[in-house]
C-alpha cells in the first residue's frame, strides 16, 4: 500500500502510463543504443488530492545495475 506524500491518503496503485496516441507505454532503459528494458513504469494516483507517483514493481534489474556501477 502506497500512501500519498502530500496528504497521506491510500493511493490507487498498479495503473499503466501510456503515451497519448502511441499506445506503447513507457519503460526505463540503460543509457546507450540497443540496451534492454529495466522495467515498465507504473503509477499510483491519490484519489484525494490527485498527486501522481511513478514506480517500477520489479527492481531486481535496477539493483543489479547499481551494484555493477559501484
Amino acid at each position: 500500500m502506497r500512501k500519498c506524500l502530500r496528504c497521506e491518503t491510500e493511493m490507487v496503485e498498479n495503473l499503466t502510463v501510456m503515451v497519448t496516441n502511441g499506445g506503447y507505454g513507457i519503460d526505463v532503459r540503460e543509457k546507450g543504443m540497443f540496451k534492454g528494458s529495466l522495467g515498465k513504469i507504473k503509477c499510483a494516483v491519490c484519489p484525494q488530492c490527485g498527486y501522481i507517483e511513478t514506480y517500477i514493481d520489479d527492481t531486481g534489474k535496477i539493483r543489479k545495475l547499481a551494484l555493477e556501477n559501484k
